[in-house]
């Protein structure tokens, strides 16, 4: 688990308002529905986010991010990935989500995000024109594999994902990646993440990355103070990955 109940997503640089926001259902293409939450921005900039969690799924930390996202213009949506599984029924630290998360594939966590990408086209969710996925841990991995797997994504952002995770989708890449590595992550070892680097620059796949020396897994949170800095170039970085590719 990357956020416990007490994280909190860091401030962006750019200070807005969410216009609406709340909980609400998508329902998938095999039927299945599942959480989510909407956050619309004020003033919107035509662009839109799918936020992909950790391994607890559509907790806290991710429906405020939502609104963080929003706060900058950006139209965002927020996803659980365990509706086929546990419902819609609390997410907080003492949801037992391993059993859960091992029943999940890509294929199905893709078909929710193109549900969620649907809705931000929609009138309802903003009429988005550009679409991104943002995800952390499980969620990053996940977030990077929709390069592949969505036929219209504008760009994929991912924080310490596992690149084992997302190798097998390398050669279907579409959609440009941004990868923000914690440089002292303990669950991606820093040659595995240069590795990873290598073979999408083989592939030609257009991606940006880069490295927080010494943070650690999960730094991306308002808790961590010394990582405020990283947190800051994190966000600006994101901002402008969007602005490029909408």
């Amino acid at each position: 688990m990357c956020h416990g109940d007490s994280s909190r997503p860091p401030l962006p640089p750019i200070s807005g308002a969410a216009a609406d926001q709340g909980d609400f259902v998508l329902t998938s293409a095999d039927g299945t529905e599942f959480a989510a939450y909407f956050a619309r921005a004020s003033k919107p900039t035509g662009a839109g986010m799918v936020v992909m969690p950790d391994v607890r799924g559509l907790h806290h930390f991710y429906k405020e991010l939502a609104v963080r996202f929003a706060e900058t213009g950006i139209d965002a949506v927020a996803i659980d990935y365990f509706g086929r599984t546990a419902g819609m029924g609390d997410r907080s630290e003492a949801f037992e989500y391993m059993p859960h998360v091992e029943k999940t594939t890509q294929e199905t966590i893709a078909a929710d995000v193109s549900a969620a990408i649907a809705y931000l086209e929609s009138k309802d969710g903003g009429a988005v024109k550009a679409v991104f996925t943002v995800g952390f841990c499980f969620g990053g991995s996940s977030s990077w594999n929709q390069s592949a797997l969505q036929p219209r994504l504008d760009g994929a952002i991912g924080f310490y994902g596992r690149p084992p995770r997302t190798e097998p989708y390398i050669a279907k890449m579409k959609a440009p990646l941004l990868l923000l590595v914690a440089g002292a992550d303990g669950a991606t070892p820093p040659e595995v993440a240069d590795d990873f680097d290598q073979k999408l620059t083989e592939a030609g796949v257009p991606h940006e990355r880069h490295v927080y020396a010494g943070a650690p897994h999960s730094f991306f949170d308002r808790g961590y103070e010394q990582w405020k800095d990283a947190c800051d170039d994190a966000w600006r970085r994101i901002l402008d990955f969007v602005k490029k590719h909408s």
